[in-house]
């Protein structure tokens, strides 16, 4: 997939492309079918989207919310064929374009697309004054094609990255794939630590989840695959989320265990998929009974791994 930021002095060849239009924080079942009708067989599929969220720039201080960081999502968005990524830096120009100007200046004229889609409650421009049919009205004037995609409905409700965040929280990352199409993943480079797992005997890749929605704290039965470096592949594995109470560290983060893997993944970049959880966080009485009790959560994770076979949500295939 090729990835441009910005709008501004495009190379020529990156215009006519057919785009979805969006944010896709978490690229779920109903991003999907946005995506899949900007699907077209005279032009180059692409995205565009935005960096940082907007909802990021205008409420900085804000809880963390996202449930991809930008890296996950241009990972999920090439596992689904598109072909460009156009992300939009979101700063004050930006946010003080009104809908017509964002229309004419960032998609006619800077991006030059020929077909974008967007959902039935999009909102763009100064204010978020515009709407889907208002850029269906922009597009009839200015040259492009516009089609509204209806919001995706489940059998108990919308698809929405909130009830995702909401099935997160509750420790069941089962109901957010439901909705997701896809497991939960976190993406991001290996990153140093205090090295206490491979002390123990159990020795963890370290990632950082700043900035995204916390699911719930806790053990969890996980699928691995390592991005980059000479050990690239899939691998299963138990992975916490949480602060290690027992070790009086309170900054939240990942740490995967990955079974049958020996080398060294330090600065390579791993995508961890939450598939099962198996327990919320617990301070242990002593190092051994935590010792215990990771052997038992491996023990578990491998079971729970068994037994997917080639499941995957929303296809019924490995992913």
């Amino acid at each position: 997939m090729e990835h441009v930021t910005g709008w501004k002095d495009i190379d020529p060849a990156w215009r006519g492309a057919s785009v979805a239009l969006g944010n896709f924080d978490g690229v779920h079942l109903g991003h999907r079918s946005v995506i899949d009708r900007a699907r077209r067989p005279d032009a180059p599929l692409g995205i565009i989207t935005f960096e940082p969220h907007p909802r990021e720039f205008f409420a900085p201080d804000a809880l963390p919310f996202r449930l991809m960081s930008a890296e996950t999502r241009a990972n999920r968005l090439a596992r689904l064929g598109v072909e460009r990524l156009f992300t939009l830096p979101f700063d004050a120009e930006l946010a003080g374009l009104s809908a017509r100007d964002f229309a004419a200046q960032v998609l006619r004229d800077g991006l030059g697309i020929a077909h974008v889609v967007v959902g039935a409650d999009f909102c763009f421009g100064k204010g978020r004054a515009g709407t889907a049919q208002m850029l269906a009205d922009f597009g009839a004037e200015m040259g492009f094609d516009v089609t509204v995609a209806p919001l995706l409905t489940a059998a108990d409700g919308a698809v929405s990255s909130t009830a995702i965040r909401q099935a997160l929280s509750a420790g069941q990352p089962v109901e957010a794939a439901r909705m997701l199409g896809h497991w939960h993943r976190i993406d991001g480079p290996v990153l140093h630590g205090e090295k206490r797992g491979r002390d123990l005997g159990y020795p963890t890749a370290n990632m950082s989840i700043d900035g995204l929605h916390l699911p719930r704290y806790g053990v969890y039965a996980v699928k691995v695959d390592v991005l980059t470096g000479p050990h690239t592949g899939s691998h299963d594995g138990a992975a916490s989320i949480g602060v290690r109470p027992m070790f009086g560290e309170n900054r939240p983060n990942l740490e995967t265990f990955l079974f049958d893997f020996t080398g060294d993944l330090y600065g390579e970049h791993l995508s961890v998929a939450l598939v099962d959880f198996l327990r919320g966080e617990e301070r242990f009485e002593s190092v051994a009974a935590l010792v215990a009790q990771m052997e038992a959560d491996c023990a578990r994770a491998r079971t729970a791994l068994a037994g997917l076979g080639a499941y995957a949500p929303g296809t019924g295939q490995a992913q």
